[in-house]
């Protein structure tokens, strides 16, 4: 397949690139420095995006099979001023209304588009399983997941297939959540967030990439997609499963109010609760290969030992 990626460098997108290129699909990478591609990029073609002010060149999707969307300012770490809020949201909104505006105008669309949304899309729902169907929530990431979606959405209008994946917190040996948290649970100072009883929504870095090639190449998927293990845990529960994959206590408590104090308005993702399950995945046949909390932070924290 010939696909065009957008986000290559962020957490998902680098193994992402590198199972794509190990499968030996041919692929363009979009960048917003085209002047300074990693070094593990040779050999891909690398064409320059503003996701913020233009559409991508015509050249990196006409005629290709697909274009995958990870584009996105992090969300993390760091408080949420008000000028980092309208990045976290143009990163998002612009960037996929031109991408869809400019596969409205190709003469040969490619025939799937899979953009990068997050279980944010639902907000904070307490108990409540969520499944695909379910609507967004209230909150500031529930409405750029919300809107996002919708202007990725615009592509079907050109007979494309587009599948809008919520992911959930991403696991992984280095980068992204874990990274932040380890030294912390590896000092024994570890423990829950909160009243620890907010579901936690996550997914292996492996799975993840897995869900996105089954995106790619099942023509049966399109649509939102819950992109998370089948077994969300507490908070509380996490924290016991990464402190025993360290072997070090995990019995430290940070409560709400110092959250709120510490991180602003960002704290409200720590403490949000979202119990997200792979409904369409599951019908799908999809099997994952760390659907255990467990099995997954022992690979991940065996893997970061090695590095």
């Amino acid at each position: 397949m010939q696909i065009t990626v957008a986000g290559a460098t962020g957490l998902i997108g680098r193994a992402l690139i590198t199972a794509l290129r190990n499968r030996g699909d041919e692929l363009i990478v979009l960048s917003r420095d085209p002047g300074r591609v990693p070094e593990w990029m040779s050999g891909v073609t690398v064409l320059g995006w503003r996701p913020v002010l233009e559409r991508p060149p015509a050249e990196a999707l006409e005629g290709v099979d697909a274009v995958v969307n990870l584009a996105g300012a992090p969300i993390f770490p760091g408080r949420w001023t008000e000028s980092r809020m309208r990045t976290i949201r143009e990163s998002r909104v612009a960037g996929n209304r031109n991408l869809a505006e400019a596969i409205a105008e190709l003469d040969r669309p490619p025939r799937t588009s899979v953009v990068g949304s997050a279980v944010g899309y639902y907000g904070s729902r307490g108990e409540e399983e969520l499944v695909e169907e379910a609507p967004p929530g209230s909150d500031f990431l529930a409405g750029v997941c919300r809107d996002l979606e919708e202007e990725a959405q615009a592509a079907t209008r050109a007979g494309v297939r587009v599948v809008r994946l919520r992911t959930g917190i991403v696991m992984a040996p280095s980068g992204g959540a874990l990274e932040q948290i380890l030294p912390l649970f590896r000092a024994g100072l570890g423990g829950r967030l909160g009243s620890g009883r907010q579901w936690f929504s996550w997914i292996h870095i492996s799975d993840m990439v897995r869900v996105i090639l089954r995106a790619l190449d099942d023509d049966g998927i399109e649509g939102p997609v819950n992109a998370t293990a089948p077994h969300p845990v507490r908070n509380v529960e996490f924290a016991k499963a990464l402190g025993k994959a360290l072997r070090r206590p995990a019995i430290m408590w940070v409560p709400a109010s110092l959250l709120r104090v510490a991180l602003g308005k960002t704290a409200s993702v720590i403490l949000s609760s979202q119990r997200v399950v792979p409904v369409k995945l599951s019908r799908a046949g999809h099997e994952f290969d760390f659907g255990d909390i467990q099995r997954a932070l022992v690979d991940c924290v065996s893997d970061s030992r090695a590095a």
